[in-house]
């Protein structure tokens, strides 16, 4: 089984931006209601087609799958077949010996500024940037998949 360990934390300031070495353009939408034990996700990464089969779970670990896919056909997917568009451009910044993706929401999510980083185990240690905010690794309305249905315009000051 493939397996995802990723901790999510919010962004502090913008001191991060001066170390990303590389920016990606993404858009996606989900073909599951927010309630299944899975999530189906259709994205489109610069030109590159990818559908990902995530559990729905809160939590560092979560068993995922993803597949490239011809990036016409995602995006016709995304048009005609998904809920909620997530708009977003997602940098990378490289700290000691981990990749955090940063990831800067537009559209109706505008404001929001998630960074992750993937581990190999649960337990691994990590250096955490000084740009590092609030870990919100076991808040369920900052996954793509809740911002989908609920987007980051509609919540109030205390949610976020």
């Amino acid at each position: 089984m493939a397996l995802e360990i990723e901790r999510k934390f919010l962004v502090s300031g913008d001191a991060w931006r001066a170390r990303a070495h590389k920016a990606v353009a993404m858009r996606h939408g989900y073909l599951t209601p927010l309630a299944s034990p899975a999530s189906v996700r259709v994205r489109v990464e610069g030109e590159i087609g990818k559908l990902n089969v995530k559990q729905a779970t809160v939590g560092t670990s979560r068993a995922e799958y993803e597949y490239d896919i011809p990036a016409d056909e995602a995006d016709e997917m995304i048009r005609t077949l998904c809920r909620g568009l997530i708009l977003k451009t997602r940098h990378y910044v490289t700290v000691g010996a981990h990749l955090w993706e940063i990831d800067v929401f537009e559209g109706d999510n505008a404001g929001l500024i998630v960074a992750e980083v993937e581990l190999g185990a649960e337990d691994e240690a990590f250096e955490p940037p000084d740009w590092l905010g609030r870990e919100v690794t076991q808040e369920h309305r900052y996954y793509n998949n809740s911002l989908a249905s609920r987007p980051y315009r509609d919540w109030s000051e205390d949610e976020r």
